[in-house]
């Protein structure tokens, strides 16, 4: 049973994408579409071949490692500047690795930097940030032109 609500965390923390604009219209007139989605990455091996597939997080226990998804669409005919993808990570997993490709919030999303190491925890006398302290990752793409489609992607793994 514990399985089944860490499974429907993940899906609801997956599904909490946040977006805004950098400039133009509010997210209620958005024509940038998002999908969010989460797989569990498993080493499958056959005929004494190993290879890594993504499943869905059917059965999900502490050490999986996850890979969540957001999909984006601008299905609008103008370019969009600037847009910004903000994700809470769930607190049942923490970030597997950083990427170059977005920053990261140890404090709820209020503020970002390009590397964990570029933080600290206030509460344990400057102790540095680690993988476990982020909360939230956020991608800005600078543009997006009509039509454009794309996905992002980072990986957690089940505390």
């Amino acid at each position: 049973m514990k399985n089944v609500s860490l499974k429907n965390a993940l899906i609801a923390g997956a599904l909490l994408a946040a977006t805004t604009f950098g400039s133009g219209p509010a997210l209620a007139q958005s024509p940038v579409t998002l999908d969010s989605d989460v797989k569990v990455e498993r080493t499958v091996v056959d005929d004494g071949v190993s290879e890594q597939v993504l499943t869905a997080p059917v059965d999900v226990v502490p050490g999986d490692k996850l890979v969540f998804e957001t999909s984006y669409a601008n299905n609008g005919s103008e370019v969009i500047e600037n847009f910004v993808v903000t994700n809470p990570l769930p607190a049942a997993v923490k970030l597997a690795a950083e990427d170059n490709s977005f920053v990261v919030s140890i404090d709820g999303g209020k503020t970002y930097a390009a590397s964990v190491a570029d933080l600290s925890v206030s509460s344990e006398a400057g102790r540095k940030a680690e993988l476990a302290d982020v909360t939230h990752i956020r991608w800005t793409l600078a543009r997006l032109e009509p039509g454009e489609r794309g996905s992002l992607s980072y990986q957690a793994i089940v505390r």
